[in-house]
């Protein structure tokens, strides 16, 4: 086989690196949305004022954005990680689906919210308690569609996917080895959150989210800068821990 031969072979294989890795960089757009979210999911009274709702609506249509570009990095990358282990591939498809839906539903509750601002504005009396009432619970929903679909979730793929890339070696090991941390730490922190848990674990889920945000915006850099390792390269790092295997036990 000539070295033209094995280009083209491969191209296909680096065309989906790059279209995973810049579905994994625009699922980041989202960072701005609880910024523009934080006055009708904080002050509930703000439903009965009229008012610009640009920013939530440009929040709502990020967040739409996020959600079908996080099911597309679990659909391009399929194919390439079913083959180490098909149903821990297939989990991270349904978890990256289970994760689109339900920011969808957060976004439908936020959304809602600002169809009832602008339908309802002026109203006065004792319509202000109920549509106050209605503005809660709407926010009660967003905020745990967000505990499930952004932060549960994220931790779930971070265990299927990183478990995958970690024992295919496609990329540096160091980068599903951030996922693999930082999942267990987030998973604790929704179960606290779910039980009303007043603990520390609530205070570092912070630490928990850093290396799940960085794991998945290194993953998303390096395929689509680097694309997916070589099997040269991945022959040579088993062939070097293999010696160093073998050192050891000749030791």
């Amino acid at each position: 086989m000539t070295t033209t031969d094995t280009k083209v072979r491969m191209d296909p294989m680096r065309k989906t690196a790059l279209v995973a890795g810049i579905f994994y960089l625009v699922t980041f757009v989202s960072i701005p949305t609880l910024k523009l979210y934080h006055g009708i999911l904080n002050n509930h009274q703000l439903i009965t004022h009229a008012g610009s709702n640009s920013g939530v609506l440009w929040g709502a249509f990020l967040e739409v954005i996020v959600a079908l570009a996080g099911i597309g990095t679990a659909v391009t990358l399929f194919p390439v990680v079913k083959r180490e282990n098909e149903a821990a591939a297939l989990g991270f498809v349904t978890t990256r689906v289970i994760e689109g839906g339900l920011i969808l539903v957060g976004v439908l509750s936020v959304l809602a919210m600002v169809t009832l601002r602008h339908d309802m504005a002026g109203v006065s009396g004792a319509n202000n308690a109920s549509l106050v009432t209605t503005a809660a619970a709407l926010a009660a929903v967003y905020k745990w569609t967000f505990l499930f679909g952004q932060t549960l979730m994220p931790a779930l793929n971070a265990l299927l996917l990183g478990s995958l890339l970690y024992r295919s070696r496609l990329v540096p090991r160091i980068l599903p080895t951030l996922g693999l941390v930082g999942a267990p730490i987030l998973i604790a922190s929704v179960i606290a959150a779910v039980f009303r848990i007043n603990h520390p674990i609530m205070v570092i889920a912070g630490i928990g989210t850093l290396p799940i945000a960085v794991w998945e915006f290194s993953l998303g850099v390096y395929l689509t800068v680097k694309g997916f390792r070589t099997p040269a390269a991945v022959d040579s790092d088993a062939g070097g821990l293999a010696t160093v295997e073998s050192v050891l036990v000749d030791a």
